[in-house]
């Protein structure tokens, strides 16, 4: 069988959510199936960051490389559906998109789409005008409709799918993400473990925020949060309390602007850390640095930080909605997220009640390797090729 596996979504060289689901569905897709030839489209009017050289050690993976501009491709999608992906990369049984995408499937060939969540729809005002017009012109439920299977990678996101859209849950399989081996808990002696505190001149003791810095992950109550954890501390002269820094780690997104705002409002801005870039291969020291992990977010359709943090040895405390409990399940606090007091309850437990800290941190450990990509690999092949 002849898979096609749209992989535009890579062209920008992020690794947000969508980019590291593709990464490591296709990387291990491919160590287990030796079997189906895969053929990836890959378009981009531009020279791009993307290197292809890891692939080359799949026989039976082929990557198809177009330099059609973008808003020409895009335009010829959506008004005349064409030209058919199948078509252009010779011919396939089955499209697979890892993350909806203008496009154009031949009938006759099968069509199964991702959908890591209706955040978009859920909360279009945390959007750019220009993303909300996107998702019209992209016409997500058109694509879901249209698709033979989708996979959902939550229950969350299955629900939003049946309520949302209408689509019926036997045309739905969920299959949860994986959490990536590269996360663990490092040796405190490791260099990579110095070098990364140095390099990004991290605190001693610090609360750590990693995601983008964008109003629907909530950081605005973590600023919150942190001042009032911050004034118990002074009040009750609390000198351990008093050594925690905050940390906000990750690219800036849109309308990032009232984070900063708040952050300046803050009468404890001096001991908030903004670092706008982590390096993926950093991430794991930064975990493995950090005292405590928050990510109050207001929707997500996975949520890969939590678990990673988790992965690393570190608490966490999330927020209660979306996919965040089924994914966390008891391994976490779970908060409100529209209540600021909660997110500082439960930093100031953990960072004051060792014993409870010690549980949350053995229970996060055993909840992440529950998360493999190899199982979700394994449930993919089965969705392609059943």
């Amino acid at each position: 069988m002849r898979i096609c596996i749209d992989i535009r979504c890579l062209a920008d060289g992020r690794r947000t959510g969508v980019e590291e689901y593709t990464i490591k569905i296709l990387s291990t897709l491919f160590e287990l199936d030796k079997k189906n030839e895969y053929v990836l489209f890959f378009n981009s009017w531009k020279a791009s960051g993307l290197y292809f050289s890891w692939m080359e050690r799949f026989p039976n993976v082929k990557v198809k490389k177009f330099k059609f501009p973008n808003k020409l491709l895009n335009s010829l999608f959506w008004y005349f559906n064409w030209p058919k992906i199948d078509r252009l990369v010779g011919g396939c049984n089955i499209v697979f998109l890892p993350n909806i995408i203008f496009g154009a499937v031949s009938k006759k060939t099968k069509l199964v789409t991702t959908i890591h969540d209706l955040s978009f729809e859920r909360y279009s005002e945390n959007f750019s005008l220009k993303r909300r017009l996107w998702h019209i012109f992209i016409n997500p439920k058109r694509i879901c409709r249209s698709s033979d299977r989708i996979i959902a990678v939550s229950d969350s996101t299955k629900n939003d799918l049946q309520s949302l859209y209408k689509i019926k849950p036997e045309k739905i399989k969920v299959i949860p993400n994986g959490v990536a081996e590269k996360f663990k808990i490092v040796d405190r002696n490791e260099e990579g473990l110095i070098k990364t505190k140095e390099k990004y001149d991290l605190p001693y003791k610090f609360i750590l925020y990693l995601g983008t810095i964008e109003p629907r992950k909530n950081i605005a109550g973590v600023i919150r949060a942190y001042g009032a954890l911050q004034k118990f501390a002074r009040e009750n002269n609390n000198e351990e309390l008093l050594k925690y820094k905050l940390v906000i780690a990750g690219e800036r997104g849109w309308s990032s602007g009232k984070i900063y705002e708040e952050l300046e409002n803050s009468p404890f801005k001096s001991n908030i850390q903004i670092v706008n870039s982590v390096c993926e291969k950093d991430k794991v020291f930064v975990y493995n640095l950090a005292s405590l992990f928050v990510y109050p977010s207001y929707f997500e359709g996975f949520g890969f930080p939590p678990l990673e943090a988790m992965k690393c040895g570190v608490p966490v405390v999330c927020s209660n909605n979306s996919s965040l409990p089924e994914t966390a399940a008891n391994a976490a606090v779970m908060i409100d997220p529209d209540k600021p007091e909660e997110i500082y309850r439960a930093m100031r437990e953990i960072l004051t009640n060792r014993e409870f800290k010690s549980d949350l941190v053995e229970k996060g450990k055993s909840r992440s390797e529950e998360f493999s990509w190899q199982e979700a690999a394994k449930e993919t092949l089965e969705v392609l090729t059943e």
